[in-house]
């Protein structure tokens, strides 16, 4: 069937393995050649830039990342670098400076328990469970969308149909934005309320 075709395709998640990540440290342009490489298959255009060294400053500008030492970036740089890929189309930098405040304080230290590699390999282990349930509601929504529009003309169909389809994945993601955003709002206030400021208040 060609949603089934369509479907694996649009499924496709290029992730770095944990295995695959230089345990050395790198200068800048090392980087951002490693993970251009790396990432190439996830851009929409074939001229867009997974990282620019701009890009990266401004991370660290914005707490994001820490800074570099004496200008390398370890392997705890790269696997933030790529948390923040797959977020930053979805969350602000302040919510995403918010979201990584305790893994950066925590466990940004090669010697610290969990690891980041540790976090980083926990987290993608729930791909394959978590792409079969995605497949699963998507071809859900593409049914439900294939039996809307039905008076219509033929000609308008097809159209229309795609158009409830995009429309409900796309409210799908709205919805999930909206409660990523709200968990972080929780994080902020509790973060908040434990800071020595708001302690000496009370």
């Amino acid at each position: 069937m060609e949603f089934e075709k369509q479907l694996e395709e649009w499924m496709k998640l290029d992730y770095v393995l944990p295995e695959d990540l230089p345990n050395i440290e790198l200068y800048m342009d090392q980087v951002t050649t490693f993970l251009e490489e790396q990432l190439k298959n996830t851009k929409r255009f074939e001229e867009d830039k997974i990282f620019t060294k701009t890009m990266i400053n401004n991370y660290a500008k914005n707490n994001l990342l820490p800074p570099p030492v004496k200008k390398k970036y370890s392997k705890e740089h790269m696997i933030l670098l790529l948390f923040i890929y797959y977020y930053k189309n979805l969350l602000s930098f302040h919510d995403i400076e918010q979201l990584f405040r305790p893994i950066t304080g925590q466990h940004f230290n090669s010697s610290s328990e969990p690891s980041l590699s540790r976090i980083y390999e926990e987290v993608f282990s729930l791909e394959d469970q978590q792409m079969e349930r995605l497949k699963a509601d998507i071809r859900a929504k593409f049914q439900a969308a294939e039996e809307t529009f039905s008076d219509f003309p033929v000609e308008d169909q097809e159209y229309l149909q795609l158009f409830a389809f995009i429309s409900e994945l796309s409210f799908d993601v709205y919805l999930k934005k909206q409660m990523v955003e709200m968990m972080i709002d929780q994080l902020r206030e509790e973060s908040d309320a434990d800071s020595p400021d708001t302690r000496k208040k009370r």
